[in-house]
């Protein structure tokens, strides 16, 4: 036990990686170019807008870093889902 440090108040927060801000961007766009006939659009639309609002916050120094992690995974939920829905092409 006298080896391990008692850290005494607040972890320091950290913020998101670049790797996590890559891929929030490329959410964005990506859920922005689901067809308006895609039952997922609507669902994808909310999910973009937030992700634009986390973007714009954290640009400002704004933003609650815990709110990245599950709008990535709900946006990239969606995508896959509205991935399933488009038919295969034809192989003749």
């Amino acid at each position: 036990m006298a080896n391990r440090a008692r850290f005494k108040g607040n972890l320091p927060r950290m913020g998101p990686s670049d790797l996590d801000l890559m891929r929030a961007r490329l959410l964005v766009q990506r859920l922005g170019r689901l067809s308006a006939d895609s039952v997922w659009a609507h669902r994808a639309s909310g999910v973009r807008a937030s992700l634009d609002k986390f973007l714009t916050r954290l640009e400002a120094g704004l933003a609650d870093v815990d709110q990245l992690a599950p709008l990535l995974q709900r946006g990239t939920e969606i995508l896959e889902k509205a991935a399933q829905t488009i038919p295969a092409p034809d192989e003749d």
